[in-house]
């Protein structure tokens, strides 16, 4: 059958629970911003340490939401050139500007001099984007950059369910955190999002975002510009009895990642993307980076049809400041995203991968770096 990108992983178990919560939610009629939904947001705030959550309906709309509950309309907002065009949509949409810097080579997130570079007399927001799962061991200087100015630090924290640097997880660095639960994810809820904060004023400004803007459930009665944000009961019971699974996940996925480090460590020029010290990735994704020179169509297209091993899709072949749609916030050359997206690719990381088929992989991704580089 080969090595697909990814695998969406409901056990048994979990789906005769899923099942379950369903026929509740069905009897009972409460669809959206019920039990099940309070239930996901403390599960989800408890296994990050935080101490508030709040569930919505999509990783963007997360982002969204805590950009505007900062106020960023009209103003500029430092997002990292290498992330999926979402981080940058929702400033947009929150009504703020872009500022996109590069990155740091080793990481693939802000490094405090690429941040610096970036600060402009009207930054109002920070969003420091946790790539694959990576939490930049720089996250406390970046931190310090964002305190010293008054400034707010943002975590895209849509990769990094579970992950952890220094022993605090991903989402407790700055001001919030914005989680997505895509079916991808390490644990997804089909769709939906989760904001983490240790701020009870933006946990209250959240819940009327994603109500319309309504001051209350009950009433029509609007204060903010809201929008249809909620996540939905069914999603909720979805995603409770996902996170179950997390740290079980994180740990296959982590072990698989280990035996990718120990084979390529063995080939010259294809270099992964290694945890600094004190970090703790999820291994939503696992990148590695070809020899320049190396077409990368060629590789992925060799795996697949020689040895069936289909790679995950890159993080992201396409820097931010080239993407089409954000053509009017451009600006660079920034040099070393380019050169990450141009060669990066990401090896398939399943939340059950077995040992053959990581032999797989392994074999089938020496075979053909050895013949394209060389």
């Amino acid at each position: 059958m080969g090595v697909p990108p990814a695998r969406i992983v409901f056990d048994e178990s979990d789906r005769s629970a899923v099942a379950d919560a369903v026929a509740e939610i069905l009897a009972t009629g409460a669809l959206t911003l019920g039990p099940w939904t309070e239930r996901f947001e403390q599960a989800f705030a408890a296994e990050h340490g935080a101490t508030h959550a709040v569930a919505v309906a999509s990783g963007t709309a997360a982002l969204e939401i805590v950009l505007r509950t900062v106020d960023v309309r009209d103003r500029d907002v430092v997002v990292p050139a290498v992330t999926f065009y979402a981080t940058a949509g929702a400033i947009v949409h929150a009504g703020g500007r872009p500022v996109i810097a590069d990155v740091d080579p080793a990481t693939l997130a802000l490094g405090p001099e690429t941040l610096e570079a970036a600060l402009t007399p009207d930054t109002a927001a920070v969003v420091l984007v946790h790539i694959g799962g990576l939490v930049t061991p720089e996250v406390d200087a970046l931190r310090a950059i964002c305190d010293r100015r008054g400034i707010p630090l943002v975590e895209d924290a849509a990769h990094a369910h579970g992950s952890s640097y220094g022993g605090r997880c991903a989402g407790s660095f700055g001001l919030a955190g914005a989680f997505s639960f895509y079916p991808t994810k390490v644990t997804t809820s089909g769709e939906g999002g989760m904001i983490l904060t240790e701020s009870a004023e933006l946990r209250d400004e959240a819940r009327i975002y994603r109500d319309q803007g309504k001051g209350s459930f009950t009433t029509n009665h609007h204060v903010r510009f809201g929008a249809s944000w909620r996540m939905s009961e069914l999603n909720a019971a979805v995603g409770t009895v996902h996170l179950r699974r997390l740290k079980e996940f994180v740990e296959t996925r982590r072990r698989v990642a280990q035996r990718y480090d120990a084979a390529l460590a063995g080939l010259d020029g294809l270099r992964p993307v290694t945890e600094p010290a004190g970090s703790r990735s999820n291994y939503y994704k696992y990148v590695a980076l070809l020899p320049a020179g190396v077409d990368r169509a060629a590789f992925k297209r060799a795996v697949a049809e020689e040895y069936a091993v289909r790679l995950s899709g890159e993080v992201y072949d396409l820097p931010l400041h080239l993407q089409p749609v954000l053509a009017a916030y451009r600006r660079g050359p920034l040099p070393v995203a380019e050169d990450l997206c141009a060669r990066q690719i990401c090896l398939p990381v399943h939340s059950d991968m077995t040992e053959d088929e990581t032999d797989r992989v392994i074999e089938a991704v020496t075979a053909v770096h050895r013949r394209l580089a060389g």
